[in-house]
């Protein structure tokens, strides 16, 4: 049965001087004891109500009212959670596991960059207290750290912590999710308890791809892009991302010539004649844009004098005001015309985040003038939504990149792809990322950081690149021409695998195990077959019953890994390249399995559905 607890304060509010500070009290199911205060308060009227909407889930429904358009209030919400049996914080962006302290766990969520959502768990990877907030556009400032004089977790989020256009009523939901379940089952739950719709999600966007950053940065060519195709269509790549350096003659990599969205001649002489070459190849063809900057080399740069919400040093260009109906239309049209032009399948959107305000808001001092949206958070929303409006009526399985750590419940609504921020060479931020990403962005594709490594390496230590990105969908960026034999070899042995295991690795049910140790292991799972990838040595291949094939990968830098199986089987043993060298009993309860560096077991087991392991 749900549960009430109502503080409705608007008279109160009303009643206040101008200047006198609001602060409420109110009972919350699952949170205890929250706080909403309000210092300067104006003409603003604060009601709450708190309600369980599920057994271990509480809400919170905030509702601001003014009568008239007022500049929102600065406002903070805050609570307490004893630290009972909580060692770890999970967020979005984060690099460090551990617990925080109070006096430095800040972090922001807007749109654009973050997420509203943050979870503690304990070492068992169980959630202890998940709390999300509806606010999925404008920016929060959020604190989740332990004070020292009491144990306790303290929460804070600041709302309307930057400038805001005017608006006569707001209303915001906090979820608090103190259920005893698998930390990601909270995770997601929060996410889309958000409800925002997702856009729609072509199939080809969980093929793997081939992108040219790590490979050429901006020193390409249409030649040097068609013969890299060549071999990553032969290896079972569907998808090209032309990176950055289409538009310019400099290798500088810098943005000072951004903002035309013109193709350089000497690069690419004719551009629909070389999109077609790779269409022919049966690949897909997505283009990078870098929609905020308008660089100061470029014919642009003058033309938009006035609509820019800040210059930035040190990439040479201007970042747009979106809150102008013109800047809107003539992004809209950048994209629109490659796809007319050139027969562009989708696009890499980068730098979405650089849309914000770097101190005062420009618009304020002039009075707003020739912005048809006051408020950027509304204006950066509404330029998304246009920009996928236009792109999908001409192409409605367009595909759509966006990246880390702009990839937060917002995002969804107008991309398909969300990739893990740049992390080159790092195998550990790679995997990570992937899974949390794959805990927060629903069906879409979830895709690893551009892949690279030196080509001198061995090809068992280059699979781990691959290992790692297994999860989600593998982008490679190693120069095809001039990688050795044997790890073109190891390539296309592990792309046939990944497309052959697809259902079960993209799609199916999907557990990262050990957050706090950065996810040594990872299971994903369909009707069919389970699949479970061992990143370190120490750790152990949950294998769970023995009620489906299980394939174990070797991830990690040794010639055996530890797994732990619900019954009796046989295991096929396979090396980096797919070759079978091996085969092995395999016992219920935990063992060694000889499985080579960069190789697999292919496990069968004996009739029969033995009981559950432990979990």
């Amino acid at each position: 049965m749900t549960r009430y607890s109502i503080a409705v304060c608007s008279a109160f509010a009303a009643l206040c001087a101008a200047a006198a500070p609001f602060n409420q009290k109110i009972a919350a199911p699952c949170a205890g004891e929250v706080e909403i205060a309000c210092k300067t308060p104006d003409r603003w009227a604060f009601a709450a109500q708190a309600k369980e909407i599920a057994p271990g889930v509480g809400e919170l429904a905030i509702r601001l009212s003014a009568g008239e358009p007022l500049p929102p209030p600065n406002f903070t919400v805050s609570f307490a959670t004893d630290q009972l049996g909580i060692y770890r914080r999970w967020t979005s962006a984060a690099s460090k596991t551990g617990m925080p302290p109070d006096w430095a766990c800040g972090i922001d969520s807007r749109l654009c960059g973050g997420m509203p959502l943050v979870a503690l768990i304990d070492d068992a990877d169980r959630n202890r207290m998940t709390l999300t907030v509806s606010e999925a556009k404008r920016l929060l400032k959020m604190k989740s750290g332990l004070r020292e004089e009491d144990a306790k977790v303290v929460w804070e989020i600041e709302f309307f912590p930057e400038p805001e256009a005017s608006i006569d009523n707001y209303e915001v939901r906090l979820r608090f999710d103190a259920r005893d379940v698998f930390f990601g089952e909270a995770i997601s739950g929060g996410i889309e308890w958000i409800g925002l719709k997702a856009a729609k999600v072509p199939a080809s966007a969980f093929e793997p791809l081939y992108s040219t950053w790590y490979s050429f940065h901006q020193n390409l060519t249409d030649r040097d892009i068609e013969e890299e195709c060549a071999l990553a269509a032969k290896l079972g790549m569907k998808t090209l991302i032309l990176d950055d350096g289409w538009q310019t003659d400099d290798t500088q990599r810098g943005y000072a010539w951004c903002g035309d969205w013109e193709v350089s001649k000497r690069r690419f002489p004719d551009m629909a004649a070389h999109v077609a070459k790779i269409h022919a190849l049966g690949m897909k063809y997505v283009l990078w844009y870098a929609p905020p900057f308008i660089g100061i080399h470029s014919k642009n740069y003058g033309r938009f004098k006035g609509k820019y919400l800040y210059f930035e040093r040190g990439d040479e260009a201007a970042v747009l005001d979106p809150r102008f109906p013109e800047v809107r239309e003539f992004l809209c049209g950048v994209f629109t015309k490659a796809v007319t032009d050139w027969d562009i399948d989708g696009f890499k959107i980068d730098f979405v985040y650089r849309f914000k305000f770097k101190g005062a808001d420009p618009a304020v001092a002039e009075n707003y003038a020739g912005r048809d949206i006051k408020s950027l958070p509304e204006a950066v929303d509404v330029l998304m939504k246009e920009i996928h409006a236009a792109v999908t009526a001409l192409k409605p399985d367009a595909l759509i990149e966006f990246r880390q750590p702009y990839a937060g419940p917002g995002m969804l609504q107008y991309g398909n792809m969300f990739r893990a921020s740049d992390c080159p060479g790092d195998i550990e931020q790679n995997r990570c990322r992937i899974a949390n990403l794959r805990l927060t962005s629903g069906d879409a594709a979830v895709h690893s950081d551009m892949l690279m490594w030196n080509a001198k390496d061995t090809p068992q230590n280059a699979a781990r690149f691959v290992l790692a990105s297994l999860f989600g969908v593998v982008q490679y960026s190693v120069m095809l021409r001039t990688l050795p034999e044997d790890h073109r070899k190891m390539l296309a042995h592990w792309i046939d695998f990944s497309l052959r295991h697809r259902d079960a690795l993209l799609h199916g049910k999907f557990r990262p195990h050990a957050f706090g140790h950065n996810y040594p292991s990872i299971v994903a799972e369909n009707a069919a077959e389970r699949i479970v990838a061992v990143y370190d040595g120490a750790s152990v291949a949950r294998c769970g019953e023995a009620d489906r094939d299980v394939y174990v990968i070797n991830a990690t830098q040794d010639e055996s890994v530890f797994a732990e199986f619900g019954g009796d089987g046989e295991a096929e043993i396979f090396d980096t390249f797919g070759a079978k060298v091996g085969s092995a009993p395999v016992k219920g309860g935990v063992g060694r399995l000889a499985v080579p560096q960069g190789g697999y077991a292919a496990v069968k087991f004996h009739p029969g559905r033995p009981a559950a392991l432990a979990p």
